[in-house]
């Protein structure tokens, strides 16, 4: 799915940026600069992590166990320190569940890799005559109006691409990052100063020229892209993306892999005022030799990285403002196949929420004692997202207008799931 701005095609933009695309090419991935001061953000401001497991991880195997069942598998619940039970495999995790929530009653339609991953990030299917903004997209917006001065991007996706900015424009769009916190190679080994300075006055130039031709919205926000990636070539905020620097304690801590630099590297990101970050753990499609792959590989990767982020931000003093949201695009069948495996199911599985106040240590919902359907209240993917909207003080009423003039609710009009806020 492409997310290039409306109003300018990819060739008309390469052809008129030709010589200076590798300056260029990197700030359309970037989000754009809030309005900040990054210092009273920390301190005033909100932050969301969200943890995208990539794939669809058996949400019964982790979050919702049905032991002694046809159904169940061989893992066992174990206590935690909430008033819930998770899996034995997520020791760590347990914990600190008193910081966390299981929405054990999630219920969608989209079974599909491709559309499940673009609901679970916007709250709406997909639709060949619209783009919607991922919540990533959305909450860095809405975090914007009340802060200025922050020259990092306000939405950071590590590890893997998050889906774009939709009908918000590329200033939204994600910052792509490693979990090494490296980003892409912004064309400026061996400049000197006067070079550098020559090519952004060359580049300023040619922006200004289409700006003044009247282009159209979409040269503006290439030339406002520019600007701001000016900023962040040159910001000492971008110290806050070298994540190898902490020490090895530390990295240990949070697992010396790339699923636990990168809940390390959203820890720095927040503690800098960075609204939003999604971390990517992939590899959950598991439709065969699913309990190996889970007790051997996934789970422990994830057992240690998601109990660090929660235990360092708690420590730290920023677990209160900063929420945490664990999902998928969907979870995994409850009949275990052939192959021992699960295959895709929508219908009735799991997220996690925690922190940003949201109340902690409590299962919301319930499934059935085989886990092939919902006994209490549904949630949605727009719910989870109302929930977290909430939570960080954005106004439901908040009404986004499409490029086609079509008024659209934040959250897609989601319901708060009341269990969850205090």
């Amino acid at each position: 799915m492409s997310f290039a701005p409306q109003g300018m095609t990819r060739r008309h933009f390469m052809s008129h940026m030709a010589g200076a695309s590798a300056m260029i090419a990197p700030s359309l991935m970037m989000g754009s600069a809030i309005q900040a001061n990054a210092q009273d953000l920390k301190k005033r401001g909100k932050s969301c992590i969200m943890l995208w497991m990539g794939g669809g991880p058996s949400t019964m195997d982790i979050w919702d166990l049905k032991p002694g069942t046809n159904t169940g598998g061989p893992f066992r619940p174990i206590s935690t320190k909430g008033d819930l039970q998770i899996s034995e495999h997520m020791p760590l995790t347990a914990k600190v569940m008193d910081n966390l929530s299981v929405v054990r009653s999630m219920s969608t339609r989209e079974a599909d890799h491709g559309r499940g991953r673009y609901y679970m990030h916007t709250g709406y299917v997909p639709n060949p005559n619209i783009e919607h903004p991922s919540y990533g997209s959305v909450i860095a917006h809405e975090l914007a109006s009340d802060h200025n001065e922050l020259e990092i991007p306000p939405f950071v996706s590590v590890g893997g691409g998050s889906v774009g900015p939709g009908f918000l424009g590329m200033s939204w769009a994600p910052f792509t990052v490693s979990s090494n916190g490296q980003v892409r190679n912004l064309g400026m080994k061996g400049w000197g100063d006067e070079t550098l300075q020559s090519r952004l006055e060359m580049l300023r130039l040619i922006e200004g020229g289409f700006v003044n031709q009247n282009r159209g919205p979409a040269a503006l926000d290439h030339a406002k892209i520019l600007d701001k990636t000016v900023k962040l070539m040159t910001s000492d905020q971008m110290k806050a993306f070298k994540v190898m620097e902490e020490p090895e304690e530390m990295k240990e801590l949070y697992g010396n892999d790339g699923f636990g630099r990168g809940c390390l590297l959203a820890r720095r990101l927040v503690e800098a005022g960075v609204p939003f970050i999604e971390v990517d753990l992939g590899g959950w499609d598991n439709h065969q030799n699913i309990f190996n792959t889970l007790s051997d590989n996934k789970l422990p990767v994830l057992d240690r990285a998601m109990s660090a982020l929660v235990t360092d931000l708690k420590q730290r003093g920023l677990l209160e403002s900063t929420t945490i949201v664990w999902m998928g695009e969907f979870s995994r069948t409850p009949r275990i196949n052939g192959n021992t495996g699960r295959d895709h199911w929508a219908r009735s599985w799991s997220t996690v929420v925690g922190g940003g106040g949201i109340n902690g240590g409590i299962a919301v919902g319930e499934t059935s004692s085989d886990g092939t359907r919902v006994e209490t209240e549904p949630y949605s993917s727009e719910d989870l997202m109302a929930t977290v909207c909430r939570a960080m003080g954005i106004s439901l009423d908040t009404t986004f207008t499409s490029k086609s003039g079509r008024p659209m609710k934040i959250a897609n009009g989601g319901k708060v799931i009341k269990e969850l806020i205090a």
